[in-house]
């Protein structure tokens, strides 16, 4: 199970005095994991409403999020290690002179028997799912609320952390503590930094039968939820923190009723 899905095809004074027209010009917003699937997505979304935006990972990209012939700074780091996320704060600060929003897209993992699984492979999972956007969340609060205007950040969640499935303890276990994380941030990072969660539903693309258990009749696509990362950091959530918005197309049924003839 993983986060990237590949496709092709105010009331609140302190978020600033954007209305809900003027897009995000004149604003910074780092996106981790945002070199493909959702990240690239949701990139791809900021850059076309007008912000400056950075994207990591650990690897060098063949393509860059672009919109409206402008493109993505990229900047390798491995956001598992607390010095990288907090150099990966500082890169953008340096290059955009702020930061107003984070989204934390970067996670995943495969399935792995729970029974077998190695403490190796549990703690890169718990490592990338949860301790990562913790530290790239310090990083950028610190910025953030020093700005008179705040910031928000995003965590990108999966409904594993409210529906588990065969084969993803660890992962279920991350994503579990990333939405409990979420909610005790913006407790103490209010009022000047807002802190939301999306949980994510299967993403495209994926088999048919998958798809038709969605009540919506198709998987996510990452323009969905890069629609409600634009909501979230935007002035019409100005009074939204430590809310869990799903972009699941209604989630699946329970297995009782998909068990049925």
């Amino acid at each position: 199970m993983t986060d990237d899905g590949k496709v092709t095809d105010d009331g609140n004074e302190t978020q600033g005095d954007l209305d809900s027209s003027s897009g995000f010009d004149g604003r910074a917003v780092i996106v981790t994991g945002g070199t493909r699937g959702i990240g690239f997505g949701v990139a791809e979304a900021f850059l076309a409403a007008g912000a400056d935006v950075l994207v990591c990972g650990r690897s060098a990209p063949g393509a860059l999020p672009e919109a409206g012939g402008r493109t993505a700074v990229f900047t390798g780091a491995d956001v598992r290690d607390p010095a990288a996320a907090r150099e990966l704060v500082a890169t953008a600060v340096r290059r955009f002179g702020r930061l107003d929003v984070l989204v934390n897209n970067a996670g995943g993992s495969p399935d792995a028997d729970a029974a077998t699984v190695s403490p190796r492979f549990v703690e890169k999972v718990v490592q990338l799912n949860l301790l990562a956007p913790f530290y790239v969340g310090q990083a950028a609060n610190l910025v953030m609320r020093e700005q008179p205007q705040g910031g928000a950040i995003i965590n990108i969640g999966s409904v594993s952390a409210h529906t588990p499935q065969p084969g993803t303890a660890a992962y279920t276990a991350a994503k579990a503590g990333l939405l409990a994380l979420t909610r005790a941030l913006a407790l103490e990072w209010g009022p000047l930094v807002r802190v939301n969660h999306i949980t994510v539903g299967p993403v495209a693309p994926g088999g048919a039968v998958q798809a038709a258990i969605v009540p919506l009749g198709r998987l996510a696509l990452p323009r969905d939820v890069a629609a409600a990362c634009l909501y979230l950091a935007g002035p019409l959530a100005g009074y939204v923190s430590g809310a869990d918005l799903a972009v699941h197309g209604g989630g699946e049924p329970p297995g009782r009723y998909l068990a049925r003839d």
